[in-house]
């Protein structure tokens, strides 16, 4: 939408007279190839959307296809209304404004096992950030919201037990020294391994999810310059990928 509000900024919006003509082939062409690139899992349209949508994008390329042929520079080719006062340029806006930013990841699609919904929308932003990060080859980012995020779906999971189970479960590996110390009593306030090895005891999540987790962690440490350095390791692809599997471990484990 920015380049369209930068370059058509006469069809933000409907109106008479808003018009494409020969002289804005380039930014037309512009606009498609950008159109072009946009991942199918973004346009999240239906019914009329969808159809209005595809329909403005043909007909932006058809006029291309003409200006690019035409002969007589005194033709009147100009690229008017479609549906109603609506440009194609401005029905290509008004439809992409209802798409989401950022790629969801595959298990975004399944977080309906959280009640709630601000928080389910929160995490699946954050989930769509981390694929996005992987598309862009931004492993720190994408190793540290990884962590962040098995953080909070853990969080959830051990919020779904009675608050007597999980004190139990505590009091246990606090016993046999799976936990070194006693946790803070508000579980938002846990670290990491304690939510980890806490869903692991009440088996929240598999020994296989938990172990994932634990790998995670160690890799989400790696922000840490001094100890990066001691380990003689850094953020890489093999880091980020690593910590996205424990995301989807934990989702498969908590999903019903």
């Amino acid at each position: 939408m920015a380049f369209i509000d930068q370059v058509f900024p006469w069809l933000r919006t409907g109106g008479t007279g808003n018009i494409l003509a020969k002289e804005h082939a380039g930014p037309a062409a512009g606009l498609l190839e950008l159109i072009d690139k946009i991942p199918d899992e973004l346009l999240t349209l239906g019914g009329g959307d969808y159809n209005e949508y595809v329909c403005s994008v043909a007909a932006i390329r058809d006029r291309l296809a003409l200006w690019q042929n035409q002969q007589n520079p005194n033709l009147q080719t100009n690229l008017g209304q479609m549906f109603g006062v609506l440009n194609p340029v401005t029905v290509i806006r008004q439809a992409l404004a209802k798409c989401p930013d950022e790629s969801p990841s595959p298990a975004a699609v399944g977080l309906d096992f959280i009640s709630d919904t601000d928080l389910r929308a929160s995490l699946r932003s954050d989930l769509g950030a981390i694929n996005g990060a992987l598309s862009n080859s931004e492993w720190k980012a994408a190793t540290v919201l990884a962590g962040s995020a098995i953080e909070a779906l853990l969080l959830c999971g051990l919020q779904s037990r009675p608050a007597a189970v999980v004190t139990a479960a505590v009091a246990t590996l606090v016993a046999n020294r799976t936990l070194q110390r006693q946790p803070a009593a508000a579980l938002e306030s846990w670290d990491l391994h304690e939510y980890i090895e806490v869903s692991a005891s009440l088996g929240i999540v598999s020994a296989q999810t938990a172990t994932q987790a634990r790998l995670a962690k160690d890799l989400r440490n790696l922000i840490h310059p001094g100890r990066a350095q001691r380990l003689g390791q850094n953020c890489d692809r093999a880091t980020a990928l690593s910590a996205v599997a424990g995301v989807e471990h934990i989702v498969r484990d908590l999903t019903p």
